[in-house]
């Protein structure tokens, strides 16, 4: 783990009266700092937590760094992290030393500019845009204008969870632009009128609501959208053995008491968690 290590201080009372043996009381507080890489889906979050749970540890710091959910798994695999951030389960091949815990329920949205006229796409039409098999806004209802593809880079959870859905090689994607973080993507395709894109449905909405002109795409066809959603769950990432001021984080985490953070930044609560 990091050099400095994590502090669990009991502080003992003893009173004596008389003859009687001594009477001990003890008070646990948590010392120490956290440091947090990876998803810049989950990061929001995790800084949300982060703030709440310092202000109830006054002597605890938590860092929350972005680099994508590769990095956040591989950091906290080779100790450079306390705690990796994932929006994604881990792999078969990823899983041996870690383990993922739950924190809350994303979904990944496909946006367009607020002016675009087209309002739904099928996962069809979707997969054909992002092979380059539909260029124009006018093959499928648009205006005639080239469409934009913006793509999410290698090692970003978001791309991998979205290729999988669409049963895409992340090589056979004919990307304009290519985007790192969601707030990257969000400002992307709100700069162009003829972008497609996709982003945590989170960001999405937060942006969508403070009036970021984009909007997200209805991809059932129906008006349903649940009908068909990319869902995926926003994980903490730590080797099989973490000292106590990480595992007290995670719990934090994981409780009812952060619900109101989730849901304030669009995700879904998790009322049932566990290590994945």
């Amino acid at each position: 783990m990091l050099s400095r290590r994590t502090l669990l201080i009991g502080l003992l009372l003893a009173a004596c009266a008389g003859g009687d043996a001594p009477e001990a009381a003890s008070e646990t507080e948590l010392l120490g700092r956290l440091t947090l890489t990876g998803s810049s889906t989950v990061a929001p979050l995790a800084a949300e937590i982060a703030r709440r749970f310092e202000s109830r540890h006054p002597q605890v710091r938590v860092d929350v760094q972005t680099g994508g959910s590769s990095r956040g798994i591989r950091d906290a695999r080779e100790g450079t992290a306390d705690i990796g951030m994932a929006s994604r389960g881990l792999e078969a091949a990823e899983q041996n030393g870690l383990l993922a815990h739950a924190i809350a329920r994303d979904e990944i949205a496909v946006i367009l500019h607020a002016t675009n006229p087209v309002e739904t796409l099928s996962d069809e039409q979707i997969k054909a845009i992002y092979l380059g098999e539909i260029s124009r806004w006018s093959e499928i209802g648009g205006r005639d204008a080239p469409i934009t593809v913006v793509n999410k880079a290698s090692g970003r959870a978001t791309l991998e969870v979205f290729v999988k859905h669409y049963g895409l090689d992340e090589k056979m994607i004919d990307a304009d632009i290519v985007i790192g973080e969601n707030e990257q993507g969000v400002k992307t395709v709100a700069g162009n009128p003829d972008a497609i894109g996709y982003v945590s449905v989170g960001s999405a909405r937060y942006n969508a609501g403070e009036g970021v002109p984009i909007q997200i795409l209805d991809r059932s066809g129906t008006g349903d959208e649940a009908a068909d959603a990319i869902v995926r769950p926003l994980n903490l990432v730590t080797r099989s053995e973490v000292d106590a001021l990480a595992q007290s984080f995670i719990d934090y985490s994981q409780s009812s008491e952060v619900h109101d953070l989730v849901r304030g930044l669009y995700f879904e609560p998790l009322t049932q968690v566990s290590a994945r």
